[in-house]
C-alpha cells in the first residue's frame, strides 16, 4: 500500500471494469502495478463527470487519446500547470489518428508524455509528438509451460472480444481451407460485440466438431487456456500491442500472428509466425505446419522466449514510472 503522502496519480480509462476489454485490463493492471509508488485515482471519463476524483493528483495518465478527449480536455483547462501523460492502445493510433481525427490529435498535442505499447508504434505517430513518446510493454506474470500438451494434436487458440478489428473471419477461412483429418482443434474465447461474428463462430462450431466457442471467461480461466494451448493465434486487422501476446510468450506458447504493427511490436519483425493481414490461405499454411512439423512449433515457442524479458511486470513498471517522471520533469507541477 502506498503511504498517505505518495503522489495521487488520476489514471483514466474509456472502459469499466464490465468491458471486460483491452483498455480496461490495461487500466487495471497500471493501478495495480503503481500503487506501491502513487495513490492512484481510476476513473473512466463518465465516472470522473459524475463522481470527480483525482483534483490533488500530480498528473493523468489517460488511455485512448480520442476515447478519453473528454477527461484530457477537462484536465487541460482545471490544471494547466500538471502533467498529461496519454497512453496510445490501439484503434487511437491506427486509425484515428491517420484519418485526422481531431480529438485525438489534440491529445497528442496536449501531452507532456506519450506512451506506446510497443516499439514499432513510434513510426506510426505523427513526426511531430515522436520526441514524447515513451514506449512501456505490457507485462504478464509468467506461468510454468503446461506438460500435458498432446504430441499429436495441435490445439489452437484465439483470445478476443469478436468484433472487425480483430479479424476472426480470416481465421475461420483459414481453418476450413485445413483438411479435416489434420490433427488440431480450435478454441475460440470472447463475447460477440458484433453479432454477424458471433453467428458466423458459432455455426462453424456447431458444424465442426473440433471447433469450441466458449464466450467470454474470467482472467484467470483464460489465462490457462492460452497455457494449455500450442498456439495461440491472433489475426488481428490492428492492434496497439495486445496483452494476450504478452501473455502466451510467458507460459510458453507459440504465437501465429498478422504482420501489423502491433504484434510486428510485440513478436519482432522475424518472427517466423507472421503473416499478411487478412491473408486466410496463408495462414492456415502456418497452421498446418505448425500441426505437422514439430521443430516450427519449437520455433515459434522459442521466438517468443526470446522477447519473454520485456513482458515482465517489473520492466512494465519501471518503465511507467519513467514515463510518468519524463511528464512531471517537463511540467513540474506548481
Amino acid at each position: 500500500m502506498p503511504s498517505s503522502t505518495a503522489p495521487v496519480l488520476l489514471v483514466i480509462t474509456p472502459y469499466a471494469a464490465d468491458a471486460n476489454n483491452g483498455n480496461w485490463r490495461t487500466a487495471a493492471r497500471w493501478a495495480r502495478l503503481l500503487s506501491p509508488s502513487c495513490r492512484v485515482v481510476l476513473r473512466t471519463p463518465a465516472q470522473l463527470r459524475a463522481q470527480g476524483g483525482g483534483d490533488d493528483a500530480v498528473a493523468m495518465l489517460a488511455l485512448h487519446a480520442r476515447r478519453s478527449r473528454d477527461a484530457i480536455e477537462a484536465w487541460c483547462a482545471r490544471t494547466p500547470r500538471r502533467p498529461l501523460v496519454v497512453a496510445l492502445t490501439g484503434t487511437d493510433l491506427y486509425r484515428d489518428v491517420p484519418s485526422g481525427d481531431a480529438d485525438a490529435l489534440a491529445s497528442l498535442d496536449d501531452a507532456d508524455t506519450l506512451v506506446v505499447l510497443q516499439d514499432d508504434a513510434v513510426r506510426h505517430l505523427p513526426a511531430r509528438c515522436r520526441a514524447k513518446a515513451r514506449v512501456v510493454y505490457q507485462s504478464a506474470r509468467a506461468l510454468v509451460p503446461s506438460p500435458g500438451k498432446s504430441a499429436r494434436r495441435t490445439n489452437f487458440l484465439m483470445v478476443a472480444h469478436l468484433r472487425a478489428e480483430k479479424d476472426p473471419r480470416t481465421l475461420l477461412s483459414a481453418w476450413r481451407r485445413l483438411p479435416v483429418d489434420l490433427p488440431g482443434t480450435l478454441t475460440l474465447i470472447g463475447a460477440a460485440l458484433d453479432a454477424a461474428l458471433g453467428a458466423e463462430v458459432a455455426a462453424l462450431a456447431a458444424a465442426d466438431p473440433r471447433v469450441r466457442w466458449q464466450g467470454a471467461l474470467p482472467h484467470g480461466q483464460t489465462r490457462q487456456a492460452i497455457r494449455r494451448a500450442h498456439v495461440l493465434v491472433v489475426p488481428s486487422r490492428m492492434e496497439g500491442g495486445a496483452n494476450v501476446v504478452a501473455e502466451a510468450v510467458v507460459a510458453g506458447t507459440a504465437v501465429i500472428a498478422s504482420r501489423v504493427s502491433g504484434n510486428v511490436g510485440m513478436l519482432g519483425d522475424d518472427h517466423p509466425g507472421l503473416f499478411a493481414a487478412g491473408d486466410d490461405e496463408a495462414l492456415a499454411a502456418l497452421m498446418a505446419r505448425a500441426c505437422r512439423d514439430r521443430p516450427f512449433l519449437a520455433a515459434l515457442e522459442a521466438a517468443g522466449a526470446r522477447r519473454a524479458a520485456r513482458f515482465a511486470p517489473d520492466a512494465e513498471r519501471a518503465a511507467l514510472l519513467r514515463a510518468i517522471d519524463t511528464a512531471r520533469a517537463a511540467r513540474p507541477v506548481e
